[in-house]
């Protein structure tokens, strides 16, 4: 029985898409809490501007990293890309057991929130009426902490095979979009998104790619 090339093909895009949008909305969720907290206080032209910034800094990053890897011999790549995000997901899929067990306590994004928007109220820096420093900073240092994270995860999950970079890329992009969307539907934190489940279904993910990556670099064939 032969195999079916084209289906294994759209099996690899689909789970590499997959992967990559839930890892990435984990971080977006992350990531808008501290925008919304900083815009609702300090003002929503800085606060956009900054996480604006962000991005596009971060679309640089994976514009430079992402055709400088096919430079690269493939085996070397897999090889340390597939240890990393291996540790990666190895550590997302601990922290959800120890929450799920209740031995460290669940993300809350609304005590996240709450807690931010305390910290910028009580902040000594007055608020400028057009262009407010404290709120690009904040907003800019959040969206690039969150999402280097998630270009990390671009760039590993894209580099395990030709093609996988775009459809690890429109995964993230598909979670940002579906996030900010939210966001600015509600005005509020998604504090409803099962974020430890997702962690839990991305850890396993994300250790799988590793896995594999790494054990198909160092020249293990694995079966079809």
């Amino acid at each position: 029985m032969g195999i079916d090339w084209g289906a294994l093909e759209a099996s690899r895009v689909g789970t590499t898409l997959v992967a990559s949008f839930l890892a990435s909305t984990v971080e977006c969720v992350e990531a808008l809490t501290v925008v919304l907290a900083v815009g609702s206080v300090r003002g929503w032209p800085s606060a956009l501007g900054g996480a604006a910034g962000a991005l596009v800094v971060l679309a640089a990053i994976v514009a430079a990293l992402g055709p400088a890897l096919t430079r690269i011999p493939l085996h070397v790549v897999q090889v340390v890309v597939g240890a990393m995000i291996l540790m990666f997901g190895l550590r997302w899929l601990r922290k959800a057991i120890l929450r799920s067990a209740g031995l460290i306590a669940l993300h809350d994004e609304e005590a996240a929130y709450t807690k931010n928007a305390a910290a910028l109220r009580e902040t000594k820096i007055g608020i400028a009426p057009r262009w407010d420093r404290l709120a690009f900073a904040a907003a800019f240092h959040i969206t690039m902490l969150e999402g280097t994270e998630v270009v990390f995860i671009v760039i590993a999950i894209g580099a395990g095979g030709s093609g996988l970079l775009l459809s690890a890329s429109m995964g993230a992009v598909a979670a940002l979009v579906v996030v900010t969307a939210l966001g600015f539907a509600l005005h509020r934190p998604l504090a409803r998104v099962p974020e430890n489940t997702l962690k839990f279904f991305v850890g396993v993910l994300l250790s799988a790619f590793g896995t594999f990556w790494v054990s198909e670099g160092a020249g293990l064939a694995w079966p079809r």
